[in-house]
This record gives C-alpha cells, structure tokens and sequence, in this order.
C-alpha cells in the first residue's frame, strides 16, 4: 500500500496531463481545419457544435505574432488560473492536479500547448469540472485496484506464514503434547525437517531433547527396576554376611596368633560389608546417608585400604602414603574409607593391565587454611577422553570395560555431603590425579 501511494502522486499528476492534452489535440484538428477555410465569419449553430465537441468555451489559434479566436461562446468567461503544457515541472503539475482534485470543479482555466512541430500553440477556455470528475474516477479506480493488489498481497503473506511458522509451530506444540501425554512411546518423538531455518533447527532441537529425555526415563526406570532387584538380595546378602561374622568372631579364640590377627581384619572387613549392604537401600531411597562426624586419625585408614587392596611399599604396585601418623580429622570415617577405597582401587585396576615401569599410587595430605586436601595419584594410562565426558555418571563414567561407574559418584556424593567436592587435576605427567577437599577445622 505505501508503493501505490508513491506511485499514486505521480499517476494522477501523468493522467491530468494526458488528459489536457487530448483535449489540446482535439481542438487543434478542428482549429486547423477553420483555420484554413477562407477568412468568413462562421455560423453561430456551427461554432456552438465546434465547442461542445471540444468540451469548450474558446479556441484560439497562435502563430508567431499573430492570435486567431477561432470559436467562443457568447459570453467570453472569466479564467480562473492559466497551465501551458510546453513547460514541464513535475512540482508544479503534481500542485495543480491536486488542487484540481481538492478545489476544482466550478473553475474556468485555460490551458495552452504546442501543435506538434507547427510553430502553432493552441489555447483552450474551458471548465475544470470534466477533469476533475474524470481525475476521481481515475482514482476510484487506483483505490479498487489497490485495494485488489493488497489483499492478493495479504492472502499470499497469510499463506506463505502459515506454511513457514503457523504449521510447524503447530506440529511442535503437537508433538510436545503427544510426547507429554506418553514421553515412553517412541513414535511421540517429533520427525523435524530438513532444512536451515530457525524452526527446523528448533524442531531437531526438540527431537533431540524428546530422544535424550525418554533414554533419560528408560534409564531410571531401569533403575528403578534394578534397585528393586538390589533390595531383594541385599536382605539375603546382609543375613550371610552376619552369619560369616559370628564365624570370624570365633576364630578370634583360636591360639595361634596369625590366626586370631587375621581374624580381626575379616572381622573388620566383614563389618564393613554389612555396613554397605545396609546403606544400599538408604541410597536408592535418597542419597548418601548423612556423615556420622567423629575425629580420627587419617594414616591407620589409609593403611587399611592398602591392606585390604594388597598394596604394600614395596610390592609390584608400590602403595606410597604422605600422611602424618599424627594427623586428626572430624569427618565420618566409614565414609571416609569408601572415599579412598574407591579411588585407590580405580587406580589399581588401571595399573594392573598397564605395563610399565615403576608403577605406584601415592596417597597424600596437605591442610590450606580451613580446607584439608586428599591426593590419590597414580602414573597410569590416565583418563580415557569418553569417561572424562560423564566422570560423575552413574552407569556411564565408567573408567574400564565392564565397570559400572559408581565409584565416582559415591565418593563425590560423600564429598559434598562434608561439604567439600572431588575433582580430576590435569597434570604433566601420566596417570590421573583425583583431589578431594573437605573442610578442616585449625589446630587438628
């Protein structure tokens, strides 16, 4: 609609003029042709026909010096305004047509133009209300046919909006519907187009997020399932291992002393067992118990875990401990073993196949202010890139074929339960370097 009004000024101005000069043209071949007839005075009937034909009031002939009336009507009007077409301004003609269209109608003009190449001009007296009724019906007609060209303009924006955003939109908010409705169904998952617009990339956005979303509830289904199943043999698996207790309990009487020493590390460890295979179901229920905080001393626990791994410091794996005997620290140690346990074990297992040199996993703690920092670092193979993508990823960070990828999580879930977090420290060096840091109070 804003290019037919700048084309409208222009066309009303262009058919004003081209109507102004028919009449010029009309009036010239009926002047020429009085003109040549010889010098009488012309009847009266004759001259009103001439100016009616013409659409009139007076013709009048000039060449060079000389001006002939060739008809007028019986009383000479009074002229109103002048236009002489021989000048051309677009300002000024755009000015006239538009005040033609606003105040026109009752006026006498009289307009003038060139006879071809004659030399001769012609000169019109006529009444402006012919041009302006035929200047409105032009504009009727631009109105309708702009009219016409903006609703064939709007239909085809209706269309072409509703093929690009209006029906994809809509399949979207469908597909989000049907995929609420039944996020297990695999057929709920949108199919996006093909293509690089915006909503093709939201639409294969969404897909991809619909796909990961049902992985995402078929896996804690799955889970869910398997806690079930967890459950079931937890409750006969804590009544053996109470049974083999009171077992190890009885050996502690025996008299040779490797026996009765032996005994208490079962002992111990079996005590363990029964404390882990009760906290199963607390996991699947939550998260990790709550720390039970005691202060202890950190080197027996770590040497602990060395025993129970059979890591020595001087054995084919050396078992390398950078802890003060006398260094006390207020956490859960039932915790604090599987933190260690957990991550001294990944190590073994990642030292076990490698073949190397001088293989180790070294243990070491520095106290930093109020923080206390536990290094486990070995000179493995170091972290493979995949595992290092879902490191804390129950069932997916699994550092070694056939693993499940616990390990990680629990000790990072422990971690922050005593306020602190765990984290893989890159370093020069192979193998991998985890740190766990956990607040620690001054003078321990």
């Amino acid at each position: 609609m804003l290019a037919e009004i700048m084309i409208f000024v222009p066309s009303v101005t262009d058919m004003r003029l081209s109507w102004l000069r028919d009449r010029l043209n009309t009036a010239a071949a009926a002047a020429i042709v009085i003109d040549g007839l010889p010098d009488i005075k012309l009847p009266r009937s004759l001259e009103d026909s001439t100016l009616m034909a013409t659409g009139t009031k007076a013709i009048a002939l000039h060449k060079e010096e000389l001006t002939r009336m060739i008809v007028v009507s019986e009383v000479p009007p009074a002229v109103n305004a002048q236009y002489d077409l021989s000048t051309k301004s677009f300002f000024a003609d755009a000015y006239d047509a538009f005040s033609t269209l606003a105040w026109g109608g009752e006026q006498v003009v009289s307009v003038r133009g060139p006879i071809g190449a004659s030399g001769m001009e012609i000169e019109l007296v006529m009444s402006d209300r012919a041009l302006r009724q035929a200047m409105l019906v032009y504009c009727r007609e631009i109105l309708f046919f702009s009219i016409v060209i903006s609703l064939t303009t709007a239909a085809l924006i209706f269309f072409t909006i509703n093929r690009i955003l209006i029906r994809p939109i809509g399949r979207m908010t469908a597909s989000m519907q049907g995929f609420a409705a039944d996020p297990g169904n695999p057929a709920a998952i949108m199919s996006p187009p093909e293509g690089r617009d915006e909503l093709s990339v939201a639409a294969r956005h969404l897909a991809a997020m619909q796909t990961e979303l049902q992985r995402t509830l078929k896996q804690q289904k799955n889970l869910a399932d398997l806690g079930l199943a967890v459950s079931k043999i937890n409750h006969d698996m804590r009544n053996i291992l109470s049974s083999a207790q009171l077992m190890s309990d009885r050996l502690t009487e025996l008299g040779d002393p490797v026996g009765r020493g032996l005994s208490a590390k079962l002992v111990r460890t079996l005590g363990r067992a029964i404390s882990y295979s009760s906290d199963v179901l607390a996991y699947g229920r939550a998260s990790e118990a709550a720390p039970q905080v005691s202060r202890f001393a950190l080197r027996p626990l770590i040497d602990d875990v060395g025993e129970i791994l059979g890591l020595a410091a001087d054995g084919q794996i050396r078992f390398v401990t950078d802890v003060k005997p006398t260094l006390e620290i207020e956490a859960d140690p039932e915790q604090m073993f599987r933190v260690i346990y957990n991550l001294c074990r990944n190590s073994l297992q990642a030292l076990e196949p490698h073949d190397g040199g001088d293989k180790q996993i070294r243990v070491g703690v520095a106290v930093i202010g109020d923080r206390l920092r536990l290094d486990i670092d070995d000179n493995g193979p170091g972290m493979p890139e995949k595992a290092r993508a879902h490191l804390f990823s129950a069932f997916r960070g699994s550092t070694r074929a056939g693993g499940v990828g616990l390990g990680l999580v629990i000790a990072r879930d422990i971690a922050l339960a005593h306020g602190g977090a765990i984290t893989l420290v890159e370093k020069s060096s192979p193998g991998c370097l985890f740190r766990v840091e956990i607040p620690h109070r001054a003078g321990l």
